[in-house]
């Protein structure tokens, strides 16, 4: 059966096209650098907020218009995965991602969920056959079902502990299946609303535990997907414990578990815990920790998690700069973790807000590359650090002197110079080389 029997599978046309069943930027076969577009990019779909969301929110019930629905239980599931194979071949999207909840739902108790998740897996490994669309990642929802209400690896209940991890073990098996490039964990509600009832240091402990069991199982059953944790400052908890990429480090560092996770990066959590994206991308970058990102923005005027599709380029140009500067992804790839407006009913408007986010990356993409080619930030950086480059200041990157030594040197300045950062300057680059690349593909009448 066809869902989306009016749309063709979605060219590249330009910036001058008016389709808006067309990229206007995104051209896969591209070569930026030594890799093309599609390469570099990685792009993939959730299957949440694509094929499971219905546009209902705290004040209202849904409003998504999806051919889909008109069926129920497992019949619904295998529609679901119908009409995602002939998206991800009409977008031509290489990826997609899924929690277990999303393709498959629930029995009536694990065994009867995990048949199926069978079922339903079988499916999609048929459909991917037959598609370029392969699996990014997958994982547990281990946060939606009132079981979750405290917690599942953090839980303060034993029995809750042991069914998150069965999940987790379907899942880790589910990936290798489906030959998935990534396993990640999101801590949905692994976190506290309140310290007064909580043990914070069981709690830590037990998460440690928990991701040591998922490395040795991986390992057991010979799956190599790398694992990824996705950081989140609250909601639905009021503090979780994964709270940044740099809460999210020390805790790897502190469990021993640094080489075997890298994290999963989120925009819209970036700027929920009082950061930009690129913040967020650069902290796991210099750390070596960088290995995916979920591509969304959040609206500056709300502070919730609104997961809009990507369409500012100014981030989008920032984050693909961290990713370029990190040699790409590697394994990972720039997930859309993103939903249509609630006001955006209409099927058709999942094609129009993928083809918006997977054309304002590749915008960022191609800027970010000219300001790598012609090292802007590089040299402004290297001129504001360049007294670390000799004298005293290469002494203390050396490591070759102590306060002794800096006492002296500081006692015979007579005067210290002090260089304008010009952050307005490098501003005005930025927009500068984002007006650039607009002029060489557009007309502007």
């Amino acid at each position: 059966m066809a869902y989306f029997q009016n749309i063709n599978k979605i060219e590249f046309e330009g910036a001058s096209s008016t389709n808006p069943y067309a990229f206007k930027f995104y051209n896969p076969n591209e070569k930026v650098g030594d890799k093309t577009m599609e390469e570099i990019l990685r792009y993939a779909v959730s299957y949440w907020h694509t094929f499971t969301m219905d546009g209902s929110d705290p004040f209202g019930a849904g409003t998504m218009d999806r051919s889909w629905d008109k069926f129920s239980g497992m019949d619904l599931a295998k529609a679901r995965v119908e009409a995602s194979f002939e998206f991800y071949n009409k977008l031509d999207v290489p990826f997609f991602c899924f929690h277990d909840a999303d393709v498959a739902p629930e029995g009536s108790n694990l065994r009867e969920s995990n048949q199926n998740l069978d079922v339903i897996v079988g499916m999609i490994k048929d459909y991917m056959k037959d598609s370029k669309a392969k699996l990014l990642w997958n994982t547990a929802n281990n946060f939606t079902h009132p079981r979750f209400i405290h917690g599942a690896a953090t839980s303060s209940n034993a029995d809750v502990y042991a069914y998150s991890a069965a999940k987790v073990k379907k899942g880790l098996e589910i990936g290798k299946e489906l030959g998935a490039e990534n396993y990640v964990f999101w801590g949905g509600r692994e976190g506290y609303d309140t310290l007064l009832n909580t043990n914070m240091k069981l709690e830590l402990d037990n998460l440690g535990r928990f991701y040591h069991m998922a490395v040795d199982y991986a390992k057991e059953i010979g799956f190599d997907g790398q694992f990824l944790i996705e950081p989140k400052p609250k909601e639905p908890t009021t503090h979780q414990y994964d709270y940044d990429v740099a809460t999210g480090h020390a805790f790897l560092q502190s469990y021993g578990l640094q080489d075997h996770f890298k994290f999963n990066i989120e925009a819209n959590h970036a700027t929920l815990a009082g950061h930009t994206f690129e913040h967020e991308l650069h902290y796991a970058r210099i750390n070596n920790m960088l290995g995916s990102v979920d591509a969304n923005q959040g609206n500056p005027l709300l502070g919730w998690d609104t997961d809009e599709f990507p369409t500012d380029l100014w981030t989008t140009t920032l984050a693909m700069y961290e990713i370029l500067q990190n040699g790409g992804l590697g394994r990972g790839g720039l997930n859309f973790d993103a939903k249509v407006r609630r006001g955006s009913f209409e099927q058709e408007d999942l094609f129009h807000a993928h083809i918006a986010g997977m054309d304002a990356f590749a915008v960022g993409l191609q800027v970010a590359q000219n300001l790598i080619d012609d090292k802007v930030l590089e040299n402004v950086i290297a001129d504001r650090y360049s007294t670390y480059t000799e004298g005293i200041g290469l002494d203390i990157v050396s490591g070759s002197t102590d306060f002794h030594k800096l006492e002296a040197h500081a006692l015979g300045l007579a005067d210290i110079k002090q260089r304008s950062g010009h952050q307005e300057q490098i501003k005005s680059t930025i927009n500068q080389y984002l007006l650039q690349a607009f002029a060489k593909t557009a007309s502007f009448k």
